[in-house]
C-alpha cells in the first residue's frame, strides 16, 4: 500500500510539473512563468542597475564601437565603419525591443498561429493571401543586389543574432515566457517584412468593392454627386497654381467600356458580393532664428512597446539622430547637422481589384487579352501550435494574388471575392537605400536623390536644410492611370484596365521654397485639380491641413515652441463649421431638460477639444449619430444587403448646410417623412441619453477625456501592461489627432542653424520590458504636450550633463 501511495504521489507530482511547465491552450506555463530562477521575476529591472561603464565582447564586430546612453536610455552609437554601425544598431535595438521586432514580423509573415495556436489562423491566412511575404521577398532581392543595402541588412541582422546568442531562456523578454516560445534567428527578410507591414497599415485598404456596389445600386449620376473626385473644401499639400517643372506624360486612354458605364449607356455588372499624420516646416524668413524649423508627428496606433525607437547613428559620412521602427535599420524620421526630414501618409490609390473570368470551376486559367492564361498556385504551409499543420493554396494572376478564391467571410469586409489584387507593396523597391541616403543628406539635391529609390508606402517627405531650403514631395511609386481608374472594380479581362506604367518619380507632386514661406501636409489631397495625373479621389478631410496652413500663414518669428504648440492644437474646424447649423435645426425651448442643458453647453463652447471640455463629448455623439441617421438607410449593410461606404465628410456637410430638401434625408425604412430637423433632434437626444446613462446628469464627468478615453495597450493586448484613460484632449480630424487608440506616435521639432537643436517625445519608453523604468517613462511628457530636448552628440567624447553611461562594444 505504501508503494502504491508513493507511486501515485510521484505520478501526481510529475503530472503537475508537466502541466505547470507546458502551455495549455491560451493558458501560459505558470510553473516556468512564475519560477524565481527563470520566470518573469528575472525581467524586473531597477532604474539604477544600468552599468555606467562596461565593455562587451561581441563576436562579429570589426572594430570597437563606442556607445553613450543619455537619461532617456537613448543609445548614441559611434562606429568606424558601416558594418559596425548597423551591427551595433541591431544589437542594441534587440536588447531593448527583441520581442516586439519578432512579434510584428510573425504577424506580417502570417505566422502568429505558431505562437498562439488556431485563434490566429484566419489572421495568418489573410496576411499570406495579401501577399506580404511575396512582396517582401521581391523587395529583398532588390535590396540584397545593392552592395550598400546588403551591408546594412546583413550587418543589422548579425547584430540582432549576436544579442539573441547571448541569451539563455531565463533572460528572454517576459512575453516569450508568457507565450512559451523562444526567439528565432533574425534574417534580412524580416526587415523587408516590416516595411511591407507598414505598407499594409498605411495603404492596404480599398473602397473598390464599396464604390462598385454603390454604382450598381444608384448609378453613375449619384456616385459622381456623392463621391466626387475633388471636394468642395480643400487645401492641398502642393498649392494650386504651383508651376510645373516637368512636361507631363500623356495619360493612358480611358477604355470605352468605362466611359459608357459612367454614362449609363450600358447596364452595370454588380461585382461579387481611417490613420493620419502631420508635418510642416517654415523657412528662415518666418523663423526667429533666420533658419528653417521642421516638425513631424505621424499618427499611428498607440501601443506599448512604442512603435518607434530613438537612436543616434554616427560613422564616417553620417551623424544622424531620430527614430526608427524596431527591426528596421537606419533612421526613418530625423535630422543631422545639415538637414531634417519627416513623413506623413500620402493615401494615394495604389491598390486595385480586378474582376476575373475563369475558364471553369477549377480556376486554373483566366481570360485576359484574348486568351486563357495560367493561374499560378502557391501552397502556404501554416504551422498551428497544438494542432496539425494547415495548407492553404493562394492563386496568383499577372495582377497579383486572388485574396479569396471561394465564398467565405473576408477578414476585411471590403475585400472582394474571386478578384485579383494589384498593389504597389508587391513591387520591388529599395526603401532602405532611400533612408540610408536621407541619413547622409547635406542639401536639397541629396534629399531628392534619396527619394528616387523609395516605393511603398507612399509618404509625404517634408524637408528643411541649413541652406534655407524647405520642400515637400508626396513621394512613392504611383501608377500611371486614366482618371478614376481604380475608383471601382476593374475589368480583369481587358488589358486596357491594367496599370500602364508609372508616373516618373521626378514628376510626383512637389514644391520647393513656396512664396508663402512654409510647407505642410496632413494627409489631404497631394495637389489640386491642376496636377496633370490622377492619384486618387479620396483623402483625409481638409480640416487638419487647413488649420495647420491657417496658423502657419499667420505666424511670424517662429520658434520651436511655436510649432510644438501647433502640434497640440485642439480646435475642431468641423465643429466650428457644423455646430451653428445643427443648433439652428433644433428649438431649445421645446427640448427635454437633459437635451436643453446640452444645447446650452454647446451654445457657449469654443470648439476646442480640451481634456476638460464638455462640448466635444456632446458634439461628437450628436454629429456622428446625425450622419449615421442620414446615410445608414441608403448605404448601410443591414438596410441594403450590400457592402458600401457612406459619402465623405465634405459632401455630407455640404448636404447638411445647403440641401435641406435632399432626397437622402428621409429614412426610407419608416412610413413618416423625416426632415433635417427631425434627424437633428433625434441625434441630439441620442447623444444626451448616451452620456447620461454613462456618466449621470450633465456635469464634470462628461469631460472629453472621460468620454474619449485614450488608451495605450500592450502590442499583444496583454491586460495590465498598458496605460489606460489618459488625460488628453484632441481627436480625429484635429491637428492633435489623439483619439481612443490612435494619435501622435512621435512628436519632433528640429531647429536648423549653426548648431541644430531638436526636441521630441513618443508615448512610451526606450525599453520594451514592462519591468523597466524606461518602459513608459515618456508618456506623461507626451500627454502634457511637452517635448524633451534631444541629445545630439558630435563625437563619442563630447561632454553632456544628460549622459549617464559609456559602453564599448568590441570583437
Amino acid at each position: 500500500m505504501k508503494w502504491i501511495k508513493a507511486l501515485l504521489a510521484t505520478a501526481l507530482a510529475l503530472t503537475l510539473t508537466w502541466v505547470l511547465n507546458t502551455k495549455q491552450g491560451d493558458i501560459p506555463p505558470f510553473g516556468k512563468f512564475l519560477s524565481p530562477f527563470g520566470g518573469f521575476w528575472r525581467n524586473a529591472e531597477a532604474a539604477n542597475n544600468f552599468a555606467a561603464t562596461q565593455t562587451l565582447t561581441i563576436p562579429g564586430l570589426q572594430e570597437p564601437v563606442q556607445v553613450r546612453f543619455d537619461d532617456k536610455r537613448v543609445p548614441h552609437i559611434f562606429a568606424r565603419n558601416d558594418h559596425d554601425l548597423y551591427f551595433a544598431q541591431g544589437y542594441l535595438t534587440a536588447r531593448d525591443r527583441l520581442w516586439q521586432m519578432d512579434f510584428v514580423t510573425h504577424v506580417a509573415a502570417g505566422r502568429l498561429s505558431e505562437i498562439v495556436g488556431p485563434a490566429r489562423l484566419e489572421t495568418d491566412r489573410f496576411f499570406r493571401r495579401m501577399g506580404l511575404k511575396f512582396g517582401a521577398e521581391k523587395t529583398l532581392q532588390t535590396m540584397m543586389a545593392d552592395p550598400t543595402t546588403r551591408t546594412v541588412l546583413t550587418s543589422y541582422s548579425d547584430g540582432v543574432n549576436a544579442y539573441i546568442a547571448s541569451l539563455s531562456p531565463k533572460d528572454y523578454p517576459f512575453e516569450y515566457k508568457l507565450l512559451d516560445y523562444a526567439p528565432e534567428p533574425w534574417e534580412p527578410i524580416k526587415c523587408s517584412l516590416l516595411l511591407k507591414y507598414m505598407a499594409f497599415d498605411l495603404s492596404g485598404r480599398s473602397d473598390d468593392l464599396r464604390l462598385s456596389n454603390a454604382l450598381g445600386k444608384y448609378g453613375s449620376a449619384v456616385v459622381k454627386d456623392l463621391f466626387p473626385d475633388y471636394p468642395q473644401r480643400e487645401d492641398p499639400i502642393v498649392p494650386v497654381g504651383t508651376p510645373l517643372d516637368f512636361k507631363p506624360l500623356p495619360a493612358p486612354p480611358t477604355p470605352p467600356a468605362f466611359t459608357a458605364a459612367m454614362s449609363e449607356k450600358v447596364p452595370q455588372r454588380e461585382p461579387d458580393p481611417e490613420l493620419g499624420s502631420n508635418n510642416f516646416a517654415v523657412d528662415g524668413k518666418k523663423s526667429a532664428s533666420g533658419f528653417p524649423i521642421l516638425a513631424n508627428d505621424p499618427h499611428l496606433q498607440l501601443n506599448l512597446p512604442s512603435i518607434w525607437y530613438q537612436v543616434q547613428l554616427s560613422a564616417p559620412g553620417v551623424n544622424v539622430y531620430g527614430v526608427t521602427i524596431p527591426g528596421a535599420p537606419t533612421v526613418i524620421i530625423g535630422f543631422n547637422d545639415q538637414v531634417a526630414w519627416g513623413v506623413t501618409n500620402v493615401a494615394a490609390d495604389v491598390m486595385d481589384f480586378y474582376q476575373l473570368k475563369f475558364k471553369d470551376a477549377s480556376q486554373r486559367e483566366y481570360w485576359h487579352d484574348g486568351r486563357w492564361k495560367p493561374v499560378r498556385r502557391v501552397v502556404e504551409h501554416i504551422v498551428v501550435r497544438g494542432q496539425p499543420d494547415r495548407y492553404d493554396t493562394v492563386l496568383y494572376t499577372h495582377h497579383g494574388p486572388i485574396v479569396y478564391d471561394k465564398d467565405e467571410k473576408p477578414f476585411l469586409t471590403q475585400t472582394p471575392i474571386r478578384h485579383a489584387m494589384r498593389w504597389t507593396a508587391h513591387d520591388a523597391d529599395n526603401e532602405v537605400l532611400a533612408f540610408y541616403k536621407l541619413n547622409r543628406a547635406q542639401n536639397y539635391q541629396d534629399y531628392t536623390t534619396a527619394l528616387a529609390s523609395y516605393g511603398s508606402p507612399a509618404q509625404n517627405f517634408i524637408f528643411a536644410s541649413q541652406q534655407n531650403d524647405i520642400a515637400i514631395w508626396p513621394n512613392g511609386r504611383f501608377p500611371l492611370k486614366w482618371r478614376d481608374q481604380g475608383k471601382f472594380i476593374l475589368d480583369g479581362t481587358d488589358p486596357a484596365y491594367d496599370w500602364q506604367g508609372w508616373i516618373p518619380q521626378t514628376q510626383n507632386p512637389h514644391v520647393k521654397n513656396p512664396a508663402r514661406g512654409f510647407v505642410s501636409s496632413a494627409n489631404q489631397f497631394s495637389a489640386g485639380p491642376d496636377y496633370p495625373y490622377y492619384l486618387h479621389w479620396n483623402y483625409a478631410s481638409y480640416e487638419r491641413g487647413h488649420r495647420i496652413n491657417e496658423r502657419l500663414a499667420s505666424m511670424t518669428r517662429v520658434t520651436p515652441d511655436s510649432l510644438r504648440l501647433l502640434q497640440t492644437d485642439n480646435l475642431n474646424l468641423n465643429a466650428q463649421l457644423m455646430l451653428p447649423r445643427m443648433l439652428s435645426l433644433v428649438q431649445a425651448a421645446g427640448l427635454p431638460e437633459g437635451a436643453r442643458r446640452a444645447y446650452d453647453e454647446l451654445s457657449h463652447w469654443n470648439y476646442f477639444y480640451e481634456a476638460d471640455a464638455i462640448g466635444p463629448s456632446i458634439f461628437e455623439l450628436w454629429y456622428n449619430n446625425l450622419v449615421k441617421r442620414l446615410w445608414e438607410d441608403d448605404f448601410g449593410l443591414k438596410a441594403t444587403g450590400l457592402e458600401m461606404r457612406s459619402p465623405g465628410r465634405d459632401r455630407t456637410n455640404t448636404l447638411l448646410l445647403q440641401e435641406p430638401n435632399s432626397r437622402w434625408i428621409d429614412d426610407r425604412r419608416t412610413p413618416a417623412k423625416e426632415t433635417l430637423e427631425t434627424l437633428a433632434l433625434q441625434s441630439l437626444q441620442f447623444a444626451t441619453d448616451s452620456l447620461t446613462r454613462k456618466f449621470g446628469p450633465l456635469g464634470p464627468e462628461w469631460r472629453w477625456a472621460h468620454q474619449k478615453s485614450t488608451d495605450i495597450l500592450h502590442l499583444a493586448q496583454l491586460v495590465g501592461f498598458g496605460r489606460m484613460d489618459l488625460n488628453v484632449g484632441g481627436g480625429a480630424g484635429i491637428v492633435n489627432a489623439t483619439s481612443e487608440r490612435n494619435g501622435p506616435s512621435w512628436r519632433m521639432v528640429v531647429a536648423l542653424g549653426p548648431r541644430v537643436q531638436a526636441y521630441g517625445v513618443y508615448p512610451g519608453g526606450q525599453s520594451g520590458n514592462p519591468g523597466s523604468a524606461f518602459y513608459e517613462n515618456m508618456i506623461d511628457t507626451w500627454s502634457a504636450g511637452k517635448l524633451d530636448e534631444l541629445v545630439f552628440l558630435h563625437s563619442a567624447d563630447e561632454k553632456h550633463p544628460r549622459l549617464q553611461a559609456a559602453w564599448t562594444l568590441q570583437q
